[in-house]
């Protein structure tokens, strides 16, 4: 997960840009991008530690074979749900919190059985393996939002 931490790192740097925006690239400021990438990570996380993985299935799916092989999501074709827009005034302090709180909840998946898993919109059912690869492509297409939007 190296890669992954190198991400929230980079999320890290961005916090002193919180309230830029650009409209014509992205409705949310970089502070929005910052935070929907890190509770996507610990809320996840937390779903996974409380699933049964004798219900794991692993089922083919189209689109993950597509945007995790790829690494690239398109941009504007989903909605991030409720449970992971922010929702809070972001501060600085927030999102570093946020940041300590995500790099735990890492630590805590590496525990995780293999077969823990949660359940995508779009992707169905991801275990451990796949969904750290998920948070990389996730991250990596909001700091891109966060560079263009810069």
């Amino acid at each position: 997960m190296p890669k992954l931490l190198e991400l929230i790192k980079e999320l890290e740097l961005q916090i002193e840009n919180l309230d830029k925006v650009n409209h014509t690239v992205s409705m949310g400021s970089v502070g929005w991008h910052i935070e929907h990438s890190l509770l996507v990570i610990t809320q996840i996380i937390e779903g996974i530690k409380l699933s049964d993985p004798s219900k794991y299935k692993w089922e083919f799916n189209f689109k993950r074979l597509v945007i995790l092989g790829f690494n690239k999501i398109p941009r504007g074709k989903a909605k991030a749900p409720a449970s992971v827009q922010p929702n809070e005034l972001l501060t600085q302090a927030l999102l570093l919190e946020s940041v300590n709180k995500a790099k735990n909840s890492l630590k805590e998946l590496d525990a995780c059985e293999s077969n823990k898993y949660f359940t995508h919109p779009f992707f169905a059912h991801l275990n451990v393996a796949p969904t750290k690869r998920f948070f990389v492509v996730h991250t990596t297409h909001h700091l891109r939002i966060i560079k263009d939007i810069l």
